[in-house]
Parts: C-alpha cells; sequence; structure tokens
C-alpha cells in the first residue's frame, strides 16, 4: 500500500525534473506568418507580490498629440498534455485612435502602439517561460509590476 503513495510523488519529480530540463519541449515552433516570443522570468525572492504585463503592438509613424491603439487581443491557450499556457496574438487589427485636430505640416515621428484595452497582467513565475505568438513584425515588450509590502486600513463608512 505504501508504495501506490509513493508513486505519484515520484512521477512528480520526475515530470518537474523533466519540466525544468527544457520547457520549451512543450511549446512548438511558430506557425508560417507569426513569430514566437520568449520571455525567461529572474527569480524573486517572493514571486507573489510581482505582476508581468504583456504589451504587444508596432512601432508606426504618427502625430506626437493623438492617442492611438491597434484591436486584437492576446488570447490564452493550454498546450495539451503539458498543462503549461502559451499567449497568442492572432491578428493585429486596424489602428484607431483619438482625432484631435493638429497641424497638418507637423512632422510625424514613430512611436510604438499597442493593443487597446485594459493591461494584460499575468502571474510572475520564473520556473516557466512565459511564450507569446504574434504575426511578423509585431512587437513584444514587458513590463514588471510589484506591490509594496506595506498594506493599508480601509476606515469604516
Amino acid at each position: 500500500m505504501k508504495t501506490w503513495i509513493y508513486l505519484p510523488l515520484v512521477f512528480l519529480l520526475y515530470v518537474s525534473t523533466a519540466v525544468a530540463g527544457d520547457n520549451m519541449k512543450a511549446f512548438p515552433p511558430a506557425d508560417p506568418g507569426m513569430e514566437r516570443y520568449v520571455l525567461n522570468l529572474s527569480e524573486q525572492t517572493d514571486e507573489s507580490v510581482f505582476k508581468v504585463e504583456l504589451i504587444v503592438g508596432r512601432t508606426v509613424e504618427v502625430d506626437e498629440q493623438n492617442r492611438y491603439f491597434f484591436g486584437g487581443q492576446i488570447q490564452a491557450e493550454n498546450i495539451a498534455g503539458w498543462g503549461f499556457t502559451r499567449y497568442i496574438v492572432r491578428e493585429l487589427g486596424p489602428m484607431a485612435g483619438t482625432m484631435m485636430a493638429i497641424d497638418p505640416n507637423t512632422p510625424k515621428m514613430e512611436r510604438f502602439i499597442s493593443l487597446g484595452g485594459s493591461p494584460y497582467l499575468l502571474r510572475y513565475n520564473s520556473r516557466l517561460p512565459v511564450v507569446i505568438y504574434v504575426p511578423e513584425g509585431v512587437e513584444v515588450r514587458y513590463r514588471i509590476w510589484s506591490a509594496v509590502e506595506e498594506t493599508m486600513v480601509v476606515g469604516k463608512g
């Protein structure tokens, strides 16, 4: 009976060791017309106070005054048989923005324009890579968010 208790533990140890050895085996190469980006996070003492923001977009020539964004979304997809998540942007939709009137002679500048909507935040996990697939010519950037250790008390109303 004790053998049945130890077998699952041995299996989990084997799987975690195999995964730690080469995490990228679970992530297929990018399809034609797509690119695969890999983000390996550094280990933190308390990873529960960190988040990773994925920022997907493209550098384009636009005016300086208006705010722009691309249509599209990041989709999380589970990799069958592995239990890992990969992130996919299937297409970068049309660019939209505000329509403030500006001098037509104002020179345009290159700016990074990202997907519209709320920030796409992930749990920080240095043990697995963050793998995102995007159409060719699209950039992937990221930002690390952290919480302060001090908590504040909310007053009763």
